[in-house]
């Protein structure tokens, strides 16, 4: 399976970052060794002295496809989740001063938490999937599928167009507003729809 992130698909997570709001999807990917499950520890890396939390909604996709019509898009997603982008912004910073990929600061070991996933059927209407982030029992983001600047069918549509999509691939879909730094010892907890799905110690 593959990660494919897409960045800046909220406005005001966009315009907090000091970035214009995209005309495409903005997409960049994670290996699976990026992957960060059953509430595991997240180890603060020691390339990085500012690294991101960034709450996102991740689709998981169920059929092949290549050049799907959005017509077709709403099946190839099977299941939803809920995850953490951990984002070394310094790394990042950088890599954008000077015009290189992300990866880096993206794409590194456990960098991409994952929530259970659960039964697309468990939830009415995916472009209004309501989810949060506490950070030590506090809420620190909160946003809904509704408010995404591209939703997952066109994403689905979109991405198609250049990369074929294998059962298993998670979408990432980009945060909202309220990003900010993690220290050693936060807890972060993730949920759906008021439910908790995960939480992640910093260690």
């Amino acid at each position: 399976m593959k990660i494919i992130a897409v960045g800046r698909n909220y406005i005001d997570h966009a315009k907090e970052l000091n970035n214009p709001v995209p005309d495409n999807p903005v997409i960049f990917m994670k290996p699976d060794t990026a992957l960060l499950k059953d509430n595991k520890d997240f180890y603060y890396p020691e390339f990085s002295q500012d690294v991101h939390y960034e709450v996102e909604v991740v689709f998981r996709i169920c059929n092949e496809g290549k050049h799907v019509s959005p017509k077709f898009a709403h099946k190839y997603v099977d299941a939803i989740g809920l995850g953490i982008d951990f984002t070394a912004r310094d790394v990042q910073s950088i890599h954008k001063e000077k015009g290189l990929p992300w990866e880096l600061a993206k794409s590194f070991d456990h960098s991409a938490v994952i929530s259970p996933l659960f039964p697309k059927e468990d939830f009415p209407d995916l472009k209004n999937i309501a989810f949060s982030l506490k950070k030590n029992g506090e809420t620190v983001q909160s946003g809904n599928t509704k408010d995404m600047i591209f939703d997952i069918d066109s994403l689905i549509v979109f991405i198609s167009k250049y990369i074929t999509l294998r059962k298993g691939d998670l979408i990432y879909t980009g945060t909202p507003v309220g990003v900010g730094p993690i220290v050693v010892g936060d807890k972060f907890e993730g949920f759906i729809q008021d439910n908790p799905v995960f939480s992640c110690q910093i260690k």
